[in-house]
């Protein structure tokens, strides 16, 4: 299907969604904000704040469809009136491209502060964080169609902003990944993947997830939780991407595919759990039998916000996934904590040009090309296990070729694994440097040194947004 009839049927959803009993009148009304920080493709941001907004209110982003807007979204959903109830914040993002559909396509849009419409989206939160005393520990995310395809990116993208994201008729995260023109001339639309659309990408729930955690390399703490929805009868985004997405964040959380637990909540719905080790519902999904493009319904906002834990419900806290990030301090932001050199030269914090947060680690006083970061993994490491590495890298002088390595010495003799084959160092900016391999042994295993090294020379460089798991 293409992007002309997708708007044409997302017009029509306007009406579905203008038809839900969703608000009664209030005294609060949707307000628009502006100079709200860093917005590279230049969204427009509305807000709703309740009356009895709380002390230390939380915050809900709710993103609109194609050929939708933050206003329509306000009027033709129910997450307003809701906030009216529990006193939460709602922030409502407005795409202004040709088609008004988000950009969920890019290189930019599926990467940790990339530059395109998820970084303006963040600005929204921290804005709306920063003016009423929100709780930046309660930040959460929903969208239909375009927005339900973001609620999967912001997930994929920023987990350290997010708690849960619920996606209704989304697509798994970088799915829709295609040459797309540049998002930020707002006279270009968004990308368009008619293989996603028409759920013909089908993929292990480990590449699926390999993705996800590919847009955040160095993130090491919680995952967000997610709750997916999506209509069997879907014929702009077809059910498939439903049974995708569930393999996703199954994944990213390190849990089974196979359902915790199945039930039947209304007539043609069939909802199924996804609990982690500490029988917490991470993950969970509705599929709606029957219906088209045409969610949320009226009462599935409600359902949303109590897994959000903002109708007074307590939210648990996912138990990390087993066999994630072995890197300690895989971001830098403690400094040199954690990371010694393999071979010569001197560790440093480095302030002034950051991959992702306030620090990279920086190199210096090489002597060797073998010569760089480290991290003794021997005791992390499952014999016969495939690892998959992520390492962002920057020179401050030349333009030499990096690669990720692990030594491993068993019963005294050292051999070598290739983690992140070589790749020509970007001289003006950020290159990953990405592989996967099988680590195995035989004998007695004493160390297993990750380290990033250059292919020649001693230049000085920067690592930072490390992952190996």
């Amino acid at each position: 299907m293409r992007l002309s009839r997708l708007l044409v049927v997302l017009i029509a959803a306007a009406f579905v969604f203008a038809s839900l009993p969703g608000r009664t009148t209030q005294a609060a009304s949707l307000v628009e904000v502006t100079n709200f920080g860093t917005n590279p493709t230049g969204l427009r941001m509305f807000e709703y704040v309740p009356n009895n907004v709380a002390a230390r209110p939380a915050i809900l982003v709710a993103v609109h469809f194609c050929t939708g807007s933050g206003p329509v979204f306000f009027s033709g959903t129910e997450f307003a009136s809701l906030a009216d109830r529990f006193g939460f914040i709602v922030v409502y993002p407005s795409a202004t491209r040709n088609g008004s559909c988000f950009d969920v396509s890019t290189a930019s849009a599926l990467t940790h502060n990339g530059n395109s419409d998820p970084v303006g989206i963040v600005s929204m939160v921290r804005s709306a964080i920063q003016r009423h005393n929100g709780d930046a520990s309660r930040v959460f995310v929903t969208g239909a169609s375009s927005g339900g395809m973001m609620t999967n990116v912001l997930l994929g993208d920023y987990p350290d902003v997010f708690k849960a994201g619920a996606a209704f008729m989304g697509v798994p995260f970088a799915c829709f990944a295609t040459t797309a023109p540049d998002p930020t001339n707002p006279a270009n639309q968004a990308g368009w993947n008619n293989t996603c659309a028409n759920g013909q990408s089908i993929k292990t729930a480990q590449q699926w997830g390999d993705l996800a955690r590919g847009a955040f390399p160095g993130f090491t703490g919680a995952r967000p939780r997610m709750q997916l929805w999506h209509g069997t009868a879907d014929t702009t985004l077809q059910f498939p991407n439903f049974g995708e997405e569930i393999k996703q964040w199954t994944n990213v959380f390190g849990i089974s595919q196979t359902p915790s637990t199945t039930d039947t909540p209304q007539s043609g719905w069939t909802h199924t759990t996804y609990k982690d080790s500490g029988g917490n519902v991470v993950v969970e999904g509705y599929a709606i039998s029957g219906v088209g493009h045409s969610l949320p319904m009226n009462g599935m906002a409600a359902i949303a916000i109590h897994f959000f834990g903002l109708d007074g419900g307590s939210q648990p806290t996912p138990t990390p996934a087993p066999g994630g990030n072995l890197l300690t301090n895989a971001n830098i932001e403690s400094g040199t904590t954690g990371w010694t050199v393999f071979g010569s030269g001197t560790l440093a914090a480095n302030t002034s040009a950051p991959h992702g947060g306030t620090r990279s680690l920086l190199i210096t006083g090489r002597t060797a090309a073998w010569n760089g970061p480290s991290q003794n993994l021997a005791s992390k490491l499952t014999n016969g296990k495939s690892y998959t590495t992520n390492v962002w890298v920057r020179t401050q002088s030349g333009a030499p070729s990096a690669k990720v390595t692990l030594a491993l010495t068993v019963n005294g003799s050292t051999s070598f694994i290739s983690l992140a084959p070589a790749r020509a160092v970007n001289s003006s900016g950020w290159t990953l440097l990405s592989g996967t391999a099988t680590v195995s042994w035989s004998g007695t295993l004493s160390s297993a040194s990750f380290y990033v090294e250059t292919s020649a020379g001693t230049d000085s460089f920067s690592v930072d947004d490390a992952s190996f798991q």
